[in-house]
């Protein structure tokens, strides 16, 4: 089949149908590139390899109901089960939730596994002490600002919105891990998303793009405090390459922004 790739505004329609049938379709293949870097029961942020054991990015998690968006095959939140917490791992594709049932299975770690979309979160108000995301959701989304909305709900007040997505200054490079992603291609203020379309015209795929500063405003329309932004360093003797992160854009410019948030007490 072949894929147009196209920068071009989609609909919310568009893009839940794409995301679920492109991560129904890929899980397997996600999980055979990435299943190792990831593990079954571990918490990594980013292709950087930092992981929440070391950054705390979460503060104290025992004894806290803990939503994690977009969970994939759900290694963060099974981490969070043994560190005392009651976590719910969420995504919308039930071929990744398929791989987080069987490594629940060989891990012997379970937690809930819910299939939802993470703009309409199917639980009450004030139902969790932390929201977490590794690169889940926000940047599949044609609305983050909703999704920012919906976290705040189901938020209790005092809580935490911890997540992390590729760094907005990389949208103004092509996405290549060598010299050729480098040069800078694309305008960085382009909002419109990068967009797969097959033969037909439908949406396969989509990524959505924010600025810095974008995200801060949808944040704090939500209700949220900024608290830190983490652009974490491309540690020593890490060779991987994740798709277009590798050790020599690493070195130059970060990859990856995790945003810590609180959602202020009542």
């Amino acid at each position: 089949m072949t894929e147009i790739a196209t920068r071009k505004t989609v609909s919310e329609t568009e893009a839940r149908r794409a995301n679920r049938a492109w991560w129904d379709l890929d899980a397997d293949d996600y999980q055979d590139e990435h299943g190792t870097f990831l593990g079954d029961v571990d918490f990594v942020w980013c292709p950087e390899r930092l992981r929440e054991a070391e950054a705390g990015l979460l503060g104290p998690v025992p004894g806290k109901k803990i939503l994690e968006l977009g969970a994939g095959a759900a290694a963060a939140s099974r981490w969070l089960r043994l560190q005392g917490a009651s976590p719910v791992a969420l995504d919308l594709s039930a071929g990744m939730l398929r791989h987080a049932s069987e490594a629940a299975g060989r891990s012997g770690v379970h937690v809930p596994l819910v299939q939802a979309d993470a703009l309409a979160l199917p639980f009450a108000d004030d139902a969790f002490d932390i929201v977490c995301t590794a690169f889940g959701a926000i940047p599949f989304v044609a609305d983050s600002a909703a999704a920012m909305r919906e976290v705040a709900r189901v938020l209790r007040p005092g809580g935490s919105w911890v997540f992390s997505v590729t760094h907005p200054m990389r949208w103004a490079f092509w996405d290549e891990p060598g010299e050729d992603g480098l040069t800078v291609r694309n305008s960085y203020f382009d909002r419109s998303p990068y967009v797969e379309r097959d033969e037909q015209g439908r949406v396969t795929y989509l990524e959505q793009h924010r600025t810095l500063g974008d995200r801060i405003r949808e944040l704090v329309a939500a209700g949220f405090v900024l608290r830190d932004l983490v652009e974490p360093e491309w540690p020593e003797g890490h060779n991987g390459i994740w798709g277009q992160w590798s050790p020599l854009r690493g070195r130059l410019f970060p990859g990856t922004a995790i945003f810590v948030c609180d959602l202020p007490a009542a």
